[in-house]
């Protein structure tokens, strides 16, 4: 118990504050180890990130706000477009779809080019890079974010990690997204874990979440966030592009090998 407590607290903060200035939570590559390192049952594993979404969030959120960065509608209308969709993506994960195949390969399908691309664009001299795409309109970005919800809570990623590099492939300012990915992050892991605590009552499977990894990890993830969003304002938007598209490519690496074996 006490390992648990040490390696869950250190991955966290460790994760927290390398994804944190780009608006990635961790939970996603937090869960390869909480399978494999912790030991974690599935789908055990997706409320136990979510929890650890709940726990970490306020750290950076809080740094963020008092930066002013959460100011402006896009936080707004990311929040309202993913809350609905993570109820319905936690019905769908308990009673419809348990396996984690289908979701890898399309998580590594979208990631895998996407982040390649965003470190290509960052690493392009300013001069030879494309105009920016302009922004979504906001029932587009409604649409994307009720999407993106749902995929959060079958597989409890929160959906920073999909908003972030999708957002910023089409020319938004990193410094904007990633405040407003965070609290959309915040918010759907908050109901999904509460959703998940309900269905737990009707299912015989193991979905309620490992109240003590999730606690530690969550622990770790409050400083590391907020350690990551004091460093941002720090880091030009290029390192900020070239990070979020590391973490993305990695990722959907990560899931692709994942897949295949």
């Amino acid at each position: 118990m006490d390992w648990t407590w040490a390696g869950g607290l250190a991955a966290g903060l460790l994760i927290a504050t390398v994804t944190a200035p780009v608006g990635v939570s961790g939970a996603v590559f937090l869960l390869p180890l909480q399978l494999s390192v912790f030991g974690l049952p599935n789908p055990a594993v997706t409320p136990t990130n979510l929890l650890y979404n709940v726990v970490a969030g306020p750290g950076a959120l809080w740094r963020y706000r008092r930066d002013g960065a959460l100011r402006g509608d896009l936080a707004r209308r990311l929040v309202l477009g993913t809350l609905p969709g993570v109820v319905l993506g936690a019905a769908i994960r308990v009673f419809a779809l348990p396996g984690p195949g289908v979701f890898r390969l399309l998580i590594a399908a979208l990631l895998l080019p996407l982040g390649l691309w965003l470190c290509l664009r960052a690493l392009t001299p300013a001069r030879h890079r494309p105009s920016p795409t302009s922004e979504l309109s906001p029932r587009a970005l409604t649409g994307l974010a009720l999407a993106v919800g749902v995929v959060g809570g079958i597989y409890g990623i929160g959906g920073g990690s999909l908003l972030g590099p999708i957002l910023a492939g089409r020319g938004l300012p990193v410094a904007r997204v990633a405040p407003a990915a965070l609290a959309a992050t915040f918010a759907t892991s908050l109901v999904g874990a509460s959703a998940y605590a309900l269905l737990s009552l009707a299912s015989s499977a193991d979905v309620a979440p490992d109240w003590w990894l999730g606690l530690a990890c969550g622990t770790g993830g409050l400083i590391g966030g907020y350690l990551g969003a004091r460093l941002q304002p720090r880091l030009p938007e290029q390192a900020l592009r070239l990070l979020l598209g590391a973490l993305a490519a990695g990722l959907g690496a990560l899931y692709a090998v994942q897949t295949l074996n």
